[in-house]
């Protein structure tokens, strides 16, 4: 007897996966990039703040619209969960991502941040969950890969010492709030948590950026075009298109195929830096990409073989695997 799910999975369109999948391919691969664009000339945690409110409010809103207040109700357990979760997403990550991205490349970024999984391996070894020896070697591999781009000198890629430092801390921070996603009481409609979420984590970032003076002095004339029209695409493509991509491919697609963006967005957004905004790809970056995406490659296939290899039942599509490694881009 075939399970409910599998069915599901099994029945869309070939196309239309193709193209949910190269949708989160090219467009979180792409958020880098427009990330660097963006604070160019808008501040960052102030950019952050507006993409991530704005984005929540209209997800939100569309929920409201469609569903109704019931349909989108949350409770304060929920709200604490979402606020927490929302603040190590995209106050911890997005938010620092933005800062560090001042001084530091786009592709570099993505790099660094790819590490993401890796981090969460730590995360599950430290609170003791089993991790299998063929998990723990392409950690290693993987935060080899890392060192080869944040140790001084190593690189001439670009950037200030303090910007690769505030990335690291983006990419436990992100890690982090992925990781606890599991384990706290979190609204059970994905759209619904992730607006939430969102309006959570702009709202930290707001504050962040009254606190840190950003708003002081401000000048919006002063912000170039490029840097708002990239703003724009963050909000519409990077956190509403993506997502509901995302979620959609979690329904209906198979695991070993959705999971396949977590190493190809780095090197999509390689490409996009060496492209549109001529970053320099080293010999030493490129064999930190390698480590890196090699790494976190086989760390997401052995991770999805073992959880089939131990589950006496089908294996649902949202797996302890994907849940890991999602975050809000």
């Amino acid at each position: 007897m075939s399970h409910p799910q599998e069915a599901k999975r099994a029945n869309p369109p070939v196309w239309l996966f193709w193209t949910a999948l190269w949708v989160i391919y090219i467009v979180w691969g792409s958020t880098y990039l427009a990330i660097r664009v963006t604070v160019e000339t808008i501040p960052p945690m102030a950019s952050a703040g507006v993409r991530f409110l704005v984005a929540g409010m209209l997800m939100y809103g569309f929920l409201l619209i469609r569903r109704g207040p019931q349909g989108v109700r949350v409770d304060l357990r929920e709200l604490r969960a979402c606020a927490a979760i929302g603040g190590a997403l995209l106050f911890g990550g997005n938010g620092v991502v933005a800062v560090a991205e001042q001084t530091v490349p786009s592709a570099l970024t993505a790099l660094i941040i790819a590490a993401i999984p890796l981090w969460v391996i730590v995360l599950r070894a430290v609170t003791g969950d089993r991790v299998s020896r063929g998990t723990a070697l392409g950690v290693v591999l993987g935060f080899g890969g890392v060192a080869l781009l944040v140790v001084p000198g190593s690189t001439e890629g670009g950037g200030e010492g303090i910007g690769y430092l505030l990335l690291v801390v983006a990419s436990f921070s992100w890690a982090s709030g992925s990781f606890l996603s599991g384990k706290l009481s979190l609204p059970k409609d994905p759209f619904t948590s992730t607006a939430v979420q969102m309006l959570c984590g702009g709202a930290i970032l707001t504050v962040a950026a009254l606190v840190g003076g950003e708003f002081t002095g401000i000048d919006p004339a002063s912000f170039s075009v490029s840097s708002i029209a990239a703003l724009g695409y963050l909000v519409v493509f990077g956190s509403l298109l993506a997502f509901t991509a995302y979620t959609w491919l979690l329904q209906n697609g198979p695991i070993s195929k959705v999971s396949t963006y977590a190493y190809v967005n780095p090197v999509v957004a390689v490409f996009l830096g060496w492209l549109i905004l001529s970053e320099e790809i080293t010999l030493m970056i490129g064999i930190g990409a390698l480590l890196i995406v090699t790494s976190v490659a086989f760390i997401v296939r052995n991770e999805s073989r073992v959880a089939r290899r131990d589950s006496a039942t089908p294996v649902p599509v949202a797996t302890n695997v994907e849940a890991e490694l999602e975050g809000v881009r």
